[in-house]
């Protein structure tokens, strides 16, 4: 899927492992995460595998000029055409690469996998995340208190919703 940007989202493969953990175990990426621990290589392809073998979910890599600059997960709900969606972008990447991921996943997602509804969540501490959505359109849907123990102390999560027939295609 291209868009005016240069963007494009493909599948990922394993040569792309050791990129994606190497941004995911970054603090920037790990603190706003439901799971905060150094991810090791072994769960991370264990993770992966058990991933592509799921015909409902999609690992997906942003590519910015042919560049791998982001990562972004959709996992259909069963026998649906409503998914969750997680994505993060390489840290210190330029400013505006956030914006470029989610119009260009979320185009894909509704043209190609023909979704009717995309789901996020962020922790209520995630204040980029939470405009990050806002901004693309989504409604927030919900907050669930309490709902996520970091180890240390409870947090809130909020819930938003993005439907179809809502997305502006850019």
């Amino acid at each position: 899927m291209m868009t005016d940007w240069n963007c494009q989202v493909r599948l990922m493969v394993e040569s792309d492992l050791e990129q994606v953990l190497e941004w995911r175990n970054h603090p920037d990426i790990s603190r706003y995460m439901y799971t905060q621990h150094k991810i090791t290589f072994a769960e991370h392809a264990n993770w992966y595998k058990r991933a592509n073998n799921n015909p409902d979910h999609y690992v997906l890599i942003f590519e910015l000029s042919g560049k791998p600059t982001g990562f972004v997960n959709i996992n259909k709900l069963t026998h649906t055409s409503i998914a969750d969606w997680g994505f993060y972008i390489a840290p210190n990447s330029e400013k505006g690469t956030g914006r470029k991921l989610g119009v260009t996943v979320l185009n894909y997602a509704f043209e190609n996998l023909k979704l009717h509804k995309i789901c996020g969540q962020a922790l209520a501490y995630n204040i980029p995340s939470i405009k990050f959505h806002t901004n693309l359109g989504f409604t927030q849907e919900g907050v669930l208190r309490d709902q996520h123990f970091d180890g240390q102390s409870y947090n809130d999560v909020v819930h938003f919703g993005l439907l179809a027939n809502e997305w502006k295609m850019e």
